[in-house]
């Protein structure tokens, strides 16, 4: 299989970012809702979705699986 067939997986920097946030968001969250504090299960489902809109913008300027402003990396 060769570099350009390969789909990616999501391995680009819009994908991590996306994950990252979104990681966080539910680790707060699930505190929030064991320690019952509503605003902040609330906020944490907020920026949950706002994790998911970065990965999205990030992927549409060129920061996705065969963006623009990627260089493909040779493993091997």
């Amino acid at each position: 299989m060769s570099i350009e067939s390969e789909p990616g997986h999501g391995n680009s920097p819009a994908a991590w970012t996306a994950v990252i946030i979104m990681l966080i968001a539910f680790a707060i969250g699930t505190l929030a809702f064991w320690f019952t504090i509503t605003w902040l299960v609330i906020a944490s489902a907020c920026l949950l979705v706002a994790g998911a809109l970065t990965g999205f913008v990030l992927g549409r300027l060129g920061y996705g699986v065969g963006g623009d402003k990627l260089t493909p990396t040779t493993r091997g």
